[in-house]
């Protein structure tokens, strides 16, 4: 069924998406100790915890009409966004996080979604 494939893919996408957040972290650790650790690791959970709640909200309206999966898309889009600034604030207060760390980590759990596109094409 075309709905477990798309599944399997937002699985796929998550778990790589962890990997890089732990990665980086390792990366970042053995270079320059568990500062830089920490503030990799909290970058890649501000990117990857609104996908989790992202995909988990459109895998349970998968057995909906058409408007019903869309409005579950546009709320859960909706929401993503403001847990990630939610996140961010919070992330923010933390002492001793190194802001230019966690933004690099960032960016990076998002770049899986682009090279999924070229990789995971079914």
């Amino acid at each position: 069924m075309a709905v477990e494939n798309e599944f399997s893919t937002v699985v796929k996408v998550l778990c790589a998406q962890a990997l890089i957040a732990v990665v980086f972290a390792i990366g970042f650790g053995s270079w320059s100790g568990m500062e830089l650790a920490k503030s990799s690791l909290l970058g890649g959970a501000v990117a990857w915890l609104p996908n989790l709640y992202f995909g988990c909200r459109i895998y349970l309206a998968r057995q909906r009409n058409a408007q019903g999966i869309l409005g579950a898309f546009y709320s859960g889009e909706t929401i993503k966004l403001i847990l990630t600034a939610a996140l961010f604030v919070m992330v923010l207060q933390i002492p001793d996080v190194n802001f230019l760390v966690l933004l690099v980590t960032y960016i990076a759990v998002l770049s899986v979604f682009w090279f999924a596109l070229l990789f995971w094409r079914n």
